[in-house]
């Protein structure tokens, strides 16, 4: 399946599935979503109880495969357990969508190999470019198709982990170079750019005002056939000038909603997906903001423009 396939010419609008809408999603009558995104690590266990559910999932929905643990921004290879693990879930799901991060989260230390246990930030230097794209393509190689990236929240720079880390790139000149030499695709997570603009903006040295017109300049340098999949999602209030933690613990926030209104023009049909990872809603809320997400791409697609776009 190709990054091309994925899109449509009719909104495709789905949901993060977590462990408490299990039962929701399955009780009664098709839920008006086109897919569901699952962490790849919570079904890796071959039988048993999560491989039953998931089987009642992809029997109904299209599916969208998200990891979290192959950390292909490490120095280190890829671990093989996990990734022979990570196939088999891919060949057994056949997902419309394969997905990771942008992160390191391992390395070795008095030759022990450490696991950060979260998704850490790399350079975007020409080392780390080719370290990562020789990690993908393993990865490709590996389940036989192409993956889709998710740029990261990241609350510090590398260089603020290690001092002689450089960027000579910016994170969207990276995203770019990353794809078209790695032959994948770009998740990119709107929630993800909001909370670092906003965490830059909070907790500099002399703190600026929050401005979306940056994100957008950005999100309009992206080649259009790169963008594989969007994410939206909230954020947790927090105290003016504080740190902002990229939680997934509250609605959709206006500022994603604005990006959203923006993006899905600019990568028409390409399938969008609503996270809430804690302070879990209730079914109908989370619909609720799937139907949202729904309406305002089919506003676009009803424009007269929406042809110029596509």
């Amino acid at each position: 399946m190709t990054l091309k396939e994925t899109k449509k010419p009719n909104p495709v609008i789905g949901v993060g599935l977590r462990h408490s809408h299990y039962s929701d999603l399955l009780a009664g009558e098709k839920q008006n979503v086109d897919f569901v995104e699952i962490h790849a690590e919570n079904f890796f266990a071959k039988g048993g109880a999560s491989r039953a559910v998931l089987s009642d999932i992809i029997s109904t929905y299209a599916l969208s495969l998200h990891g979290t643990s192959l950390g292909l921004g490490s120095t280190l290879p890829v671990p093989e357990s996990i990734l022979a693990q990570f196939a088999e879930l891919v060949e057994f799901t056949q997902p419309m969508l394969v997905s990771e991060h942008l992160c390191f989260n391992r390395a070795k230390l008095n030759d022990k190999v450490l696991h950060s246990g979260d998704l850490l930030p790399i350079p975007y230097n020409e080392a780390s470019l080719a370290n990562i794209v020789s990690h993908i393509q393993k990865v490709q190689d590996t389940i036989a198709r192409p993956i889709l990236i998710e740029n990261l929240s990241a609350y510090v720079e590398a260089s603020q982990l290690v001092p002689d880390l450089r960027d000579s790139f910016t994170e969207f000149e990276f995203l770019i170079a990353m794809c078209e030499r790695a032959g994948c695709g770009l998740l990119l997570d709107l929630n993800n750019l909001i909370v670092n603009e906003l965490n830059r903006a909070n907790l500099a040295s002399e703190p600026t005002s929050f401005s979306l017109s940056n994100i957008k300049s950005r999100i309009n340098s992206l080649p259009k056939h790169l963008v594989g999949e969007i994410h939206l999602a909230g954020f947790s209030a927090t105290d003016p000038n504080s740190f902002i933690i990229d939680d997934h613990g509250a609605p959709v926030s206006s500022q994603c909603w604005e990006l959203f209104d923006m993006a899905i023009q600019r990568f028409s049909g390409t399938p969008s997906l609503v996270e809430w990872d804690t302070q879990m809603p209730s079914w109908p809320v989370l619909m609720g903001e799937a139907d949202k997400a729904r309406a305002i791409a089919n506003k676009h697609l009803q424009s007269p423009l929406a042809n110029s776009r596509a």
